[in-house]
């Protein structure tokens, strides 16, 4: 009998757990209560508890992770001169899911070289 079945796959590997994940990756105390007090505040600006504007910023995804520490660390000077008045959010995002044609991102080529491995 001709044996059919998943003619396009060549090979697959297992992906890790998300409980592996955390388990070889803890997040810090320090880091924990900062997401935490983060999220928090973003939620208390989108009620209207609080007066500060709210500014989620960002390229479209992440290519560059030298260029996106560098960013990121611009954006933490700028949000130092608003004196409190704008709470600035980096937004992240290592994949383009609406890409139906070119690069789907960081995440599925993590090499930048078309391989997707």
């Amino acid at each position: 009998m001709l044996n059919n079945h998943n003619l396009r796959i060549s090979s697959s590997l297992p992906l890790i757990t998300p409980a592996a994940l955390s388990e070889q990756y803890p997040v810090k105390p320090d880091q924990a209560q900062f997401i935490a007090n983060s999220r928090q505040t973003a939620a208390r600006i989108l009620r209207g508890e609080d007066p500060r504007i709210l500014a989620i910023v960002g390229p479209c995804s992440i290519h560059d992770i030298a260029a996106a520490l560098d960013y990121a660390e611009r954006l933490k000077e700028l949000r130092a001169h608003t004196g409190g008045r704008i709470e600035v959010i980096m937004r992240v995002y290592f994949e383009k899911p609406r890409t139906i044609i070119g690069w789907k991102g960081l995440i599925n080529d993590p090499h930048l070289d078309g391989s997707y491995e």
